[in-house]
């Protein structure tokens, strides 16, 4: 009995022996097809970042959060190629120099209404910079939306774009109204 269990468990030892080269072939010939690649950076994308999630949520149409989501992770991948270190570091970078500080507001007073410059909350700034970049980059035609989105987010980090002439805009807006200030507290 004990010889039959020896045996058994010396072919079981062999079986396995000889399984184990041919996975070893398999995965040296994907570790050639990624060496001939070269190398990539890893995609930052995340589903666990809040404000990832909330510019996918703000991205997707038709309820295709999917598409969205690709759409992100491809965008980063573009950035990446478009010769940016650090896509994420680039995207966040992005959305602060499109976040606005002031805006205006239109109240009325007295049977006129005036524009009054006020401070703009912080949820409502993440909301207004990611509407804005978005709309920069919808507005852009003749090519897919990742591409369209990477060269906003990258004109954006780089100070300039749709975006962030919508914000300076929006100071300017509020420079100008500034005489009006008092009224804020009506």
């Amino acid at each position: 009995m004990e010889e039959t269990n020896a045996a058994v468990s010396e072919a079981a030892s062999q079986n396995s022996e000889q399984t184990k080269p041919s996975m070893d072939s398999a995965s040296e010939d994907k570790g050639k097809k990624s060496e001939k690649k070269g190398k990539q950076a890893p995609n930052p994308f995340s589903f666990s970042d809040p404000l990832q999630t909330k510019f996918v949520n703000c991205l997707l149409k038709q309820g295709k959060k999917t598409v969205a989501q690709r759409i992100l992770r491809d965008t980063f991948d573009e950035l990446t190629r478009l010769g940016e270190k650090d896509a994420l570091k680039t995207f966040e970078t992005a959305l602060q120099n499109a976040t606005p500080t002031l805006e205006v507001t239109a109240k009325r007073v007295g049977g006129a209404v005036y524009q009054i410059p006020s401070e703009v909350k912080p949820r409502r700034q993440q909301s207004l910079s990611i509407r804005w970049i978005l709309e920069g980059a919808r507005s852009r035609k003749g090519q897919p939306m990742h591409r369209r989105l990477a060269q906003e987010l990258l004109d954006a980090s780089h100070d300039s774009g749709h975006a962030v002439n919508k914000k300076k805009e929006a100071h300017k807006m509020a420079q100008a109204n500034k005489a009006f200030a008092h009224l804020a507290r009506y």
